[in-house]
C-alpha cells in the first residue's frame, strides 16, 4: 500500500533521499516533468490545458521530524539532539532507527516529570555496552527518526509514524494520478526541510513562481484531551485552512476553495490554528507574494511516533484538491 510505504521511509530533514525516490517511482508515470532541484525538493508538473491557465503550486513536504547524534558516551548511551519539533517527554521509552537501520530504545536520565521538555535529558540506548561498541554502529552526526509501525484502526482511523507530511505527499501522488487534462499547470512539490524552518518552499517557489500556492499538509485535531483550543475533529472531512502561525490565507481562494467543496458534495470543516505553520507560509511570502491556501488533514499527537489520520478525511482531501487545481481563478 503507497501510504504505508510512504511512512515507512526515512526521511529525516535534510536526509529525504529515500523518501524522495520512494515518491519520484510512485510518480514518473503520471507527470509532464520530473527535477530535483539543489535542495532536494522533487517538483513534479501537469500540464494544463485551459485558455486561462495560471501556474499553481501545490506542495507537500517529504521531511519528519528527527535525532541527530552529537555524543557518544563511555557507557555507549547516544546523546543527540532534535530536528525539528521533538515533543520530548512523549518521546521517551519509544523506539528509534537511524539512517543505517541500527535500532534504539529513547530513554532519560532524568524522572519523566523533571525533563521538562529539555531533549539534552534524553539519550537513546542501542544495546552497546560501551563508547568503542557504539561507534561500530553509530557515529556523531548520523540521524534517526521514530520507528512507528504502520497500523489500520476501526472507523477508517490509520496510525503511523510520519503522517506529518507523507499523508500530505500521499494526497498529491492520489490527486495528480486523478488529473487527466487539468485545465491548469499544476507543480505538485514535495518539498524538504519543512520541520525547520520551511526551507525547501522558500526555494521551490522562487524556481517556480506560481500564481496560487496551496500547502498539503496535517493540522491539529481538537477531539481529544489536551488537545488545545480549536474546532478541528477527526471524520469532519477536508480541513479548508483559513490561518496559521506562518500564513493568513487569501480571502478568495478560500470562497473559491469552499465553493469547490460544496459544488461537489465534499465534506469539509473550516481550519483555524493559533500556532505552528505549513508550506503556504513560505510560498505566500516569495518572490512578490503569492495567494496561498491549504488543504489539511486533521491528526492527533502530531510529531509523535505515532500520528493519527482518518482516511474518509484524506480521502476528501484528495477529491478537493483535484477539483480544485481544474477551476478557472479570476484574480483583480
Amino acid at each position: 500500500m503507497l501510504l504505508k510505504e510512504l511512512t515507512q521511509a526515512f526521511g529525516v530533514s535534510g536526509y529525504e533521499r529515500q523518501i524522495r525516490e520512494v515518491i519520484k517511482e510512485a510518480v514518473k508515470s503520471y507527470a509532464d516533468e520530473v527535477t530535483v532541484d539543489a535542495l532536494g525538493n522533487l517538483i513534479v508538473l501537469k500540464k494544463g490545458a485551459g485558455e486561462n491557465k495560471i501556474k499553481i503550486m501545490a506542495a507537500a513536504h517529504m521531511d519528519e521530524i528527527g535525532f541527530q547524534v552529537m555524543k557518544i558516551d563511555d557507557k555507549g548511551l547516544v546523546k543527540v539532539r532534535g530536528i525539528g519539533g521533538i515533543p520530548v517527554a512523549q518521546t521517551v521509552f519509544n523506539r528509534v532507527i537511524f539512517k543505517n537501520g541500527t535500532r534504539g530504545i529513547v530513554s532519560s536520565t532524568v524522572k519523566i516529570d523533571e525533563i521538562k521538555n529539555d531533549i539534552h535529558k534524553l539519550y537513546i540506548d542501542i544495546g552497546a555496552q560501551s563508547k568503542e561498541e557504539a561507534l561500530k554502529y553509530v557515529q556523531v552526526g548520523d540521524v534517526a527518526c521514530y520507528d512507528g509501525e504502520y497500523l489500520e484502526l476501526k472507523e477508517n482511523n490509520v496510525v503511523a509514524k510520519a503522517l506529518d507530511d507523507r499523508i500530505g505527499c500521499y494526497m498529491a501522488i492520489e490527486a495528480l494520478r486523478k488529473l487527466e487534462n487539468p485545465y491548469n499547470d499544476v507543480y505538485f512539490v514535495f518539498t524538504v526541510q519543512e520541520e525547520v524552518g520551511l526551507r525547501g518552499a522558500v526555494v521551490a517557489a522562487e524556481r517556480v513562481k506560481p500564481d496560487l500556492g496551496i500547502a498539503l499538509d496535517v493540522t491539529v485535531a481538537h477531539d481529544f484531551p489536551n488537545s488545545g483550543e480549536g474546532s478541528n475533529t477527526l471524520g469532519g472531512g477536508a480541513a479548508i485552512k483559513i490561518s496559521d502561525g506562518s500564513v493568513l490565507c487569501d480571502e478568495y481562494l478560500v470562497e473559491e476553495m469552499i465553493k469547490c467543496a460544496e459544488e461537489n458534495n465534499i465534506k469539509y470543516q473550516r481550519d483555524i490554528i493559533d500556532a505552528g505553520g505549513t508550506d503556504a507560509g513560505a510560498i505566500n511570502r516569495s518572490h512578490y507574494g503569492v495567494r496561498s491556501a491549504g488543504i489539511s488533514v486533521a491528526t492527533r499527537y502530531v510529531h509523535g511516533p505515532n500520528c493519527f489520520v482518518n482516511m474518509k478525511d484524506t480521502e476528501a482531501c484528495i477529491e478537493l484538491l483535484s477539483k480544485y487545481v481544474n477551476r478557472e481563478f479570476k484574480f483583480e
